[in-house]
């Protein structure tokens, strides 16, 4: 089945089963804004629980912080988003739709790479087990061919975003002769900017009242609040501030379900260190932030770091984590190197000194910052892409089953008695009203057995208890297993503590 067929059954099965709806459905929807059904905000709030108590709980250096959405409009004069917080845009005269520039490009070099991937997939089938791969796109006409032109467009268009020449971009779009995926033309207007933050007003008139910005980032929530919780915290460098919290971008080319939003949640740490030691820092930061996504058991093959080439004004190292999704190798996770940048700016547009008071040196200097900042809804669409699985079983019958991580499962476990009749369901009840102070426990007693583990498979609960007549006397329920479907006699009495160890959050963070 093609991928693109697979996205479109993930985002089908995210409404049917109450993972993700469109906002306002009953008015048909909102462009680019989604609500978490009863499963999704289950599912999301484990997503945030694992990353929260990883950074939090797991450091005793980090602490937390929820800032305000509502901030002073110098705040995003100090961090650079009202001059330089832009998208590059181009319309198809045409189909009258608009486009990112930079996203038109980058389609074009996962194109080359796909035609790069398909002759080596056609080579290894001819040659067999005999096959070189390592040699083949060494010495391939054609692959080296599609390599050059990819190195070749991917330098130019580097150059072109770095010194941010707009003529360039549409020339570029021009030259690889780009067209529009509605349309068909290349028809296209110029390239111009487009500042990305929302916009309102705070005050109780229309004369008096201010402009100021809805967050486009929750990261300036935490550079204002350094010295307050750097003084009340006596924390000592090195030392971060972690946060979970809604920011607000003004997309105009929102895709791909909610993996691009106007409305999304962020999940972001600024580690604070000396100057001189952020780069070793920086590489830690990389490696133990890939160590926290590869825990989940999605294959690290699924996983790989894009160095950026084209560095923020404030940066000086960068680098994104990147997950296998059914559209493409697309970033998670983002780790940068942020200099002293930030808090300088700040220092300079509020007259305040920040600074950090260093008692092994006896001077005072502005820290540097390590940057972790992790997109929760792009998270949970990774988790949802990786865990859909459409299964044949060996009697002919055939399901679909979420094989999400058990600790980010949102049901954890299903009580089902056998039948509603001969004293099972009150077991099954009692059973339910004891484990449910420790799991989130779903109970079901509609339909034939068969099918309420199918329904259960569909949400990815992990496991199935079935209460029958034996339980009644020997004090053992049948645990079923959701990805291996088998089925194991288990006494009541042990439930709890045999389940705690396979589905807490503790049990991710056991292998970081």
């Amino acid at each position: 089945m093609a991928q693109e067929d697979v996205f479109k059954k993930i985002v089908s099965h995210c409404k049917e089963y109450g993972f993700v709806f469109p906002s306002s459905d009953i008015y048909d929807g909102l462009g680019a804004v989604y609500d978490y059904g009863q499963n999704g905000v289950e599912l999301k709030n484990n997503i945030k629980q694992y990353w929260w108590k990883s950074m939090v709980l797991l450091h005793e250096n980090i602490v937390g912080l929820d800032s305000a959405i509502f901030m002073h409009p110098t705040v995003w004069k100090a961090s650079g988003h009202v001059d330089a917080f832009n998208d590059p845009l181009i319309d198809n005269r045409d189909s009258k739709k608009r486009y990112r520039a930079d996203v038109l490009i980058e389609d074009q070099i996962a194109k080359y790479d796909e035609k790069i991937d398909k002759e080596v997939a056609k080579a290894r089938k001819r040659f067999g087990d005999s096959f070189d791969e390592a040699q083949y796109r060494a010495t391939s006409p054609r692959v080296l061919e599609t390599i050059a032109k990819r190195d070749a467009l991917h330098e130019r268009y580097a150059q072109a975003m770095n010194d941010m020449n707009l003529e360039e971009l549409k020339q570029i779009i021009l030259d690889e002769e780009i067209a529009c995926p509605i349309s068909g033309t290349r028809n296209w207007t110029d390239v111009r900017q487009f500042n990305l933050m929302f916009k309102t007003e705070v005050g109780s008139t229309a004369d008096g009242a201010s402009t100021i910005y809805l967050r486009p980032e929750t990261a300036q929530g935490i550079f204002v609040n350094y010295l307050n919780v750097q003084k009340t915290g006596r924390m000592k460098l090195p030392f971060g501030i972690a946060q979970i919290g809604k920011a607000f971008r003004n997309e105009i080319v929102a895709r791909q379900f909610i993996f691009r939003m106007r409305e999304f949640e962020q999940m972001e740490m600024q580690f604070f260190v000396k100057p001189g030691t952020e780069l070793d820092w920086f590489k830690k930061w990389k490696q133990t932030r890939l160590a926290w996504h590869q825990a989940l058991g999605f294959g690290n093959e699924n996983y790989r770091f894009h160095d950026h080439e084209k560095l923020a004004h404030y940066a000086n190292a960068a680098s994104d984590i990147e997950f296998r999704m059914p559209f493409g190798f697309k970033e998670v996770e983002g780790i940068h190197s942020r200099t002293n940048f930030d808090l300088s700016q700040h220092a300079k547009y509020s007259g305040r000194k920040i600074e950090y008071f260093d008692p092994e040196t006896n001077e005072r200097y502005t820290p540097y910052v390590i940057e972790t900042s992790i997109g929760v809804d792009r998270m949970f669409l990774s988790v949802m892409c990786h865990s859909y699985c459409e299964e044949q079983l060996p009697n002919g019958d055939s399901r679909v089953v979420l094989r999400l991580p058990a600790a980010l499962a949102p049901t954890k476990l299903a009580i089902m008695p056998l039948v509603r009749k001969d004293g099972l369901p009150e077991c099954a009840r009692k059973i339910m009203d004891d484990l449910k102070f420790h799991f989130n426990c779903a109970y079901d007693e509609k339909d034939s057995i068969g099918k309420r583990y199918r329904r259960q498979d569909a949400v990815g609960t992990p496991f199935c208890i079935t209460v029958d007549h034996d339980t009644l006397t020997d004090g053992c329920v049948t645990l079923r297993d959701r990805d291996t479907m088998e089925q194991t006699r288990v006494p009541v009495a042990d439930l709890c503590s045999l389940l705690e160890d396979k589905v807490s959050i503790t049990s991710l963070l056991k292998k970081l």
